[in-house]
């Protein structure tokens, strides 16, 4: 069951407010009609997907491209993980059918 509370953050807090998060976590979960109980199916579907997207993150390959040095000095000022970034722009990019058009 869903419980939605409007709370108006330019007033101070009311008694009961501080202790709702608290609550909320030492509440128990009960299953319901709009949540119901997941399934041993449910658990074994769930990790088997999960099992497939880490082989597939973890199957990475090494290729060599050729950047401007434009291209180069902003992806590195992106820090450090930059060429994770890099291959996510790249995996967007690729997804778009207008994009790869653009630069054709």
């Amino acid at each position: 069951m869903k419980v939605y509370k409007d709370i108006d953050f330019s007033r101070s807090l009311t008694a009961e407010q501080p202790a709702m998060p608290k609550d909320a976590a030492d509440s128990p979960a009960v299953p319901d009609e709009e949540c119901p109980e997941i399934t041993d199916e449910q658990i074994a579907r769930l990790a088997e997907t999960a099992r497939m997207r880490r082989q597939q993150t973890e199957t990475k390959q090494t290729v060599a491209i050729r950047l401007s040095p434009q291209a180069l000095t902003k992806a590195k000022s992106l820090g450090k993980g930059y060429t994770t970034i890099l291959s996510r722009i790249l995996e967007t990019a690729l997804a778009d059918n207008e994009i790869i058009k653009q630069y054709l």
